[in-house]
């Protein structure tokens, strides 16, 4: 009889610093299944190392190699975009370990039928999509204008790509940044059942999936614009004190701990 062990797959995740693939650790965590990490760092450019490429072929992170348990030469599935990583992990393992991280999908009665979907559901849904192909460009956008404005930049250019970074900031990243927030507060203050996530009462994996975007923009949106308030914490106090909520779960602070202590142990050996 084969023991839980090894009728398990083997997950291997490729970790990056300052990267998306922090989620998956904290997702992994709250599916509660064994899994190693492989720990990669950035150049001294701020780019992921070449070593990435071998493992895919876009070399980014995260990156999740999953092999099924049987037959034991099978080949594993090698999986990118944090997107499709937590949708392949939530409807493989969610029902048995974790069946509140997917809200449940049809209104009783309604199974299969256009427009039975729960709202809770539909909003999980849109949310696994819209924090990387809505939310996450404007902070990329944040971020390059950063660099046009900063050190990296010849000091005799800098004066005009610093002018040119704060007019796009102005004009178009500003605005947007805040009608994204404005969405997020909508959310939460319609949240189904009064609840405290996105998509009610309980954390759901699209809860894990906003936590990148909204840690960056807390700081990344920082000096964009004139926030109400001078800051975007001051002028969406809702959606800031549920990124702290997100911080305190038992999962999350796990997460943290785990790449902790395998990047000391990393450290140690070298």
């Amino acid at each position: 009889m084969a023991t839980e062990a090894q009728s398990q797959p083997k997950i291997t995740l490729y970790w990056l610093d300052q990267s998306r693939a922090q989620r998956i650790v904290w997702l992994l965590e709250e599916l509660n299944l064994p899994y190693n990490v492989q720990l990669f760092h950035r150049d001294a450019s701020a780019f992921a190392p070449p070593a990435l490429t071998k493992i895919h072929p876009l070399g980014k992170a995260p990156i999740l190699s999953i092999a099924p348990p049987s037959p034991e030469d099978a080949a594993p599935i090698i999986l990118a975009e944090s997107g499709l990583i937590t949708q392949y992990l939530c409807d493989h393992f969610a029902p048995a370990r974790n069946p509140s991280l997917v809200p449940p999908r049809w209104k009783p009665g309604m199974e299969g039928q256009v427009g039975g979907e729960t709202e809770s559901h539909l909003r999980f849904a849109h949310l696994l999509h819209y924090a990387e192909g809505s939310f996450m460009p404007y902070l990329l956008l944040a971020l390059l204008m950063g660099r046009l404005g900063g050190p990296d930049m010849p000091f005799f250019i800098r004066p005009i790509s610093s002018a040119i970074a704060s007019k796009i900031n102005a004009a178009f990243v500003f605005p947007n940044a805040k009608r994204h927030l404005e969405f997020l507060d909508q959310l939460l203050r319609t949240s189904p059942e009064g609840g405290e996530y996105l998509c009610g009462k309980e954390l759901t994996a699209a809860d894990i999936m906003m936590s990148f975007p909204l840690l960056m923009a807390r700081g990344r949106w920082k000096g964009l614009g004139k926030w109400e308030g001078g800051s975007p914490e001051a002028a969406f106090p809702r959606v800031f004190e549920y990124v702290k909520r997100l911080e305190e779960t038992e999962g999350y602070k796990r997460s943290v701990k785990k790449i902790k202590e395998l990047e000391g142990k990393e450290k140690a050996k070298m």
